[in-house]
């Protein structure tokens, strides 16, 4: 019993562990790489385009058992551009899915979000976005064990868990909103910050019948500063922070990512970043851009308490991005309202 009581200690503490770090929304360490899930303000903005798409995976903890796996897809578009004399609509979607732990605790959720890009002067662009969004929380209980399944020899499923389960699935609408201000200094500097709210309407997940304001969601607060700064042609530096706030929960990574122009005209783009988490992972990360493809991939090293026990394999992370220009491809026919940002 005192074996299985230094077991059951184990894990409760590895559980508080990881609600401090997964106490909030699903996220990922490549956040600039996923833009419509930071700010739905981000849905069509990239002046230099008319249409993005994109995907990302990411496989945490992958020494426990049962380790978190998240994946998303999602794209956005330009729209009346020719209706509007200084802004255009961008309109986006994305989906979601994650699967953690041993009871296959899985979220699924799938969003479309609108946003307004309206250019202020000659060199600075607000934007404002709102998203709708549907989510599927769902448990297998049929893996979990509790302790009045405990018979004093080991835990039996059959016996009675006592939990006062009602669903093992649950659905609910979830909203947010976020603006966005982009200052084009000049061809070699441009600075972009955002601000967004989650769970506007303070949707209810629970697996209890239970009308408790606990079961609310509160809201989740994210913001992010960016910059774009090139060094004569072969350079292109991207400092930028994010922030995110989800009742007693905080969330910071910050650091930089460089892209080397390895072609002369932009082309072949050799990417290269370090990020850290704060109090968590210290992220080094990789890529390359072929013409309008990106594909970057990153490595979360852990740095906490936890890498005790996971040998710091934190987690792996890929994204794939792909823009395009309607009709040609050719991004010199692309008529843009305000400068372009910074790019080879």
């Amino acid at each position: 019993m005192k074996k299985v009581s230094k077991h059951i200690i184990f894990y409760f503490s590895l559980f508080l562990l990881i609600g401090s770090v997964k106490a909030q929304d699903l996220h990922y360490s490549q956040y600039f790489n996923a833009p419509l899930f930071v700010n739905p303000a981000n849905t069509g903005f990239d002046p230099a385009h008319d249409y993005r798409v994109g995907g990302n995976y990411r496989d945490q903890w992958p020494s426990f058992g049962s380790p978190y796996e998240t994946m998303g897809v999602w794209g956005d578009v330009q729209l009346f551009n020719e209706r509007f004399e200084n802004g255009w609509v961008g309109l986006g979607g994305s989906l979601m899915k994650d699967v953690a732990g041993s009871g296959s605790l899985t979220s699924t959720r799938g969003i479309v979000s609108v946003a307004y890009h309206q250019v202020i002067g000659l060199n600075s662009l607000l934007s404002g976005g709102f998203g709708i969004g549907m989510v599927n929380k769902r448990v297998d209980l049929t893996k979990l064990t509790f302790n009045d399944q405990w018979n004093g020899q080991f835990f039996d499923s059959k016996l009675s868990s006592n939990e006062p389960f009602v669903y093992s699935s649950v659905y609910y609408f979830d909203l947010q909103a976020g603006v966005n201000y982009a200052y084009f200094a000049s061809d070699n500097v441009y600075l972009n910050a955002g601000f967004s709210v989650s769970h506007l309407n303070h949707p209810k997940e629970s697996f209890y019948a239970s009308d408790n304001l606990i079961d609310q969601l509160p809201f989740r607060y994210t913001a992010f500063l960016n910059s774009n700064i090139k060094i004569q042609n072969l350079w292109i530096l991207n400092p930028n922070l994010y922030v995110s706030k989800m009742s007693t929960a905080w969330e910071i990574v910050g650091g930089m990512n460089a892209s080397r122009n390895l072609s002369g005209d932009g082309t072949n783009q050799l990417i290269l970043g370090l990020y850290y988490r704060s109090n968590d992972a210290l992220i080094p990360m990789v890529g390359y851009q072929l013409n309008d493809l990106k594909i970057t991939v990153n490595y979360d090293a852990t740095i906490s308490s936890l890498g005790a026990y996971n040998g710091t394999n934190g987690a792996y992370e890929i994204s794939i991005i792909k823009s395009g220009i309607y009709g040609s491809g050719d991004k010199s026919t692309k008529a843009t309202k305000c400068p372009k940002g910074v790019s080879f």
